[in-house]
């Protein structure tokens, strides 16, 4: 049975944070989490940044996106799937489904 961590201290943060955080003159209080901890660190990381990009304007919109991606590669990795069997399976629905482009909006059938 997987168990549930309460996440309320702490957050999820890039590999090169703690290092950044000691350059600036400051100890950061890190520890590594377990593979159930890190998880759902990761999704809740996932909410976190998509959250950040729809409050984004179009000039900070870009890094947002760029670290969503990052989430999704680290989500991705945890699955198995490296960055290019990513793109293969995006790729892949795109031209059975299609894309985004076109901005066809369905509101049902008749």
């Amino acid at each position: 049975m997987q168990e549930k961590y309460v996440l309320t201290k702490g957050k999820l943060v890039r590999d090169r944070i703690p290092q950044i955080i000691r350059a600036d003159g400051a100890e950061p209080e890190v520890y590594v989490a377990d593979l159930d901890e890190y998880r759902q660190r990761l999704r809740a990381k996932l909410t976190e940044e998509v959250a950040e990009y729809m409050e984004a304007d179009e000039t900070h919109a870009p890094e947002e996106l760029a670290d969503i991606l990052e989430v999704a590669f680290a989500l991705a990795a945890d699955l198995g799937v490296d960055p290019d069997q990513l793109e293969k399976l995006r790729a892949s629905k795109a031209e059975q489904r299609g894309g985004f482009s076109e901005r066809f909006v369905w509101t049902g059938n008749r």
